[in-house]
């Protein structure tokens, strides 16, 4: 689907034609679509695949009068038990002498935060610095999105306090899963935005620059915020597991002394069993007396052994 959008006044509205100035959104686009944007706006169909494979890596590339730059943004999924899992996809941003493409696999927020006009004070027709408003809203995303694993985290956190359940250990998995999704897309989403910095690629105006080291300041806050999270979260499962561990192993203290209790009297009842009458009191209850005894006796010393201390 290519949708073309426009500044008109304090916001953006979506014209039919492709023009000069505009912000061109190509989401998840049919090969007729990628035909269309390679035949009118020259663009290099291979800069448009890039953005389109899942598995392509943050980069900055440029050929021909275009600039394509590869980014991750963050993706919040609901799961089907109403929990959230979070991961990052690749938009692609090719900028050229006319116009701005955004190129992503699926509809995303961003996409629709400024499809809709929710970003104020943007022009398409300032090309670089309608780029790094892009840029700009794909780092508070992650923020929000880290803010929220944070929340998510210490609602778990509470949960196990009061019973430790396999599901609530199973999410701590996931988000830990999802932070080192995010510390890594944020790394090289860092190099790239660096690169840009230099002004070698891209010419760089003093409010672009500005706008540019703002971003930078936001992806690195966003580093630091995933790098302590994941510190956090890492730790707090090596404590659950050490619990997990040591409750297993009372557990199966508790089993082996009631094995041990319990094999007392099969050895005293295991001999009055066998066929003969020169066992002492062989048809008396002392045999039952005798094992309980030691029952209760090799349950009182192991009780105040340090065996299960």
């Amino acid at each position: 689907m290519i949708n073309t959008y426009r500044s008109a006044g304090a916001g953006i509205s979506e014209v039919e034609e492709f023009e000069p100035g505009c912000w061109i959104s190509a989401v998840a686009p049919t090969e007729a679509e990628i035909s269309k944007l390679e035949n009118e706006l020259s663009i290099d169909r291979d800069f448009i695949r890039s953005a389109l494979d899942e598995e392509e890596s943050s980069r900055i590339e440029s050929g021909e009068g275009q600039t394509l730059i590869v980014l991750d943004y963050p993706v919040a999924e609901k799961n089907d038990d109403e929990t959230f899992s979070y991961s990052t996809l690749p938009m692609g941003i090719i900028l050229t002498d006319s116009n701005v493409i955004s190129v992503s696999l699926s509809q995303n927020t961003i996409i629709e935060d400024f499809a809709k006009g929710v970003v104020k004070n943007v022009n398409t027709g300032f090309k670089t610095q309608f780029v790094f408003c892009l840029l700009l809203r794909i780092a508070a995303k992650y923020l929000q999105y880290l803010k929220q694993i944070e929340k998510i985290f210490n609602y778990v956190q509470k949960q196990l306090h009061t019973s430790m359940k396999d599901e609530h250990l199973i999410q701590l998995l996931g988000l830990q899963k999802s932070l080192i999704y995010f510390s890594t897309s944020l790394k090289s989403t860092e190099t790239v935005l660096e690169k840009i910095l230099r002004g070698r690629v891209i010419k760089l105006y003093d409010e672009d620059q500005e706008l540019l080291e703002d971003v930078l300041v936001e992806i690195k806050q966003a580093i630091e915020m995933s790098n302590i999270y994941t510190n956090i979260l890492s730790n707090t499962m090596d404590a659950y597991s050490n619990i997990i561990s040591n409750n297993m192993n009372r557990v199966m203290k508790a089993l082996t002394i009631i094995t041990i209790v319990l094999e007392i009297p099969n050895i005293i009842f295991a001999f009055y069993g066998i066929n003969t009458v020169d066992l002492p009191f062989a048809y008396t209850w002392v045999a039952i007396a005798l094992a309980l005894v030691l029952a209760v006796l090799a349950t009182f010393i192991l009780m105040k052994s340090k065996f299960l201390k």
